[in-house]
């Protein structure tokens, strides 16, 4: 496998009976943006889930360059690179903008360490170069609390992004905001995309268009299509289970 590329192949998860994916096989290439839609159901939190190591499939192959993602637990996985931003934003509302991303930068964890801890001019300059790419450097010195809806999913974006990430997997991230700030995210996310990967899954088909990359449609725990939202728009299937519901 490429380093940094995200293999899932024949991968079937079943809960009691139900299968929440059905052979499922999806390739995310080093680098690249991917959205995922389809329906209620179709299997793409599971398949969140089976990434980051919450739930373990019954059956097929989950790989992250060399690593086998099925044998390592949550917190391996993290540290191997793999972030994921839940649909509802968790930052530290009694903390500024600098110091959510503060706490967040990779950085060791063991208690001599953080008793030791000095922001260095390095980690400075880290945490204003993520400012401006999430687009908050006017906020810094602002408490979370105070963010609109979709700044709050900015800092968060960029609290992974302090973990220097190599996949990124984002839920919903544009769920309740604004056309201009639906805007901000789309940008910021084809701006993070490149030094490394990053997989939306969306209901919002606009939101989708704007990223401009490739689709993946799930249905019943599998691909149903894939290809540019136009492609998939127009895909009779997808049009049947999904878009005409």
């Amino acid at each position: 496998m490429t380093p940094g590329s995200l293999y899932l192949d024949g991968v079937s998860v079943v809960f009691d009976g139900f299968r929440a994916l059905n052979s499922l096989s999806l390739i995310i290439e080093p680098g690249e943006l991917r959205a995922i839609i389809g329906p209620n159901g179709a299997g793409k939190t599971t398949m969140m889930d089976i990434i980051t190591g919450k739930t373990r499939p019954s059956e097929g192959t989950v790989s992250f360059g060399d690593h086998d993602l099925t044998r390592l637990d949550e917190a391996t996985i993290a540290n191997l690179g793999i972030g994921r931003k839940f649909q509802k934003p968790t930052v530290f509302d009694a903390l500024t903008v600098f110091e959510n991303l503060e706490l967040a930068l990779k950085a060791p964890r063991d208690p001599w360490s953080c008793l030791r801890w000095a922001l260095s001019q390095e980690a400075r300059r880290r945490i204003e170069a993520v400012l401006a790419e999430i687009g908050l450097p006017e906020r810094a010195q602002d408490r979370a609390a105070i963010l609109s809806h979709g700044q709050r999913q900015w800092l968060e974006i960029g609290m992974l992004l302090m973990q220097d990430p190599q996949l990124l997997l984002v839920d919903e991230p544009v769920a309740g905001m604004t056309d201009q700030e639906t805007e901000h995210t789309a940008a910021l996310l084809r701006r993070i995309a490149g030094n490394r990967s990053v997989v939306v899954v969306e209901h919002d088909l606009e939101f989708v268009r704007a990223l401009g990359q490739k689709v993946t449609v799930l249905c019943e725990g599998s691909v149903l299509s894939e290809g540019s939202i136009d492609h998939v728009q127009n895909d009779p299937r997808v049009i049947e289970v999904y878009l005409g519901r």
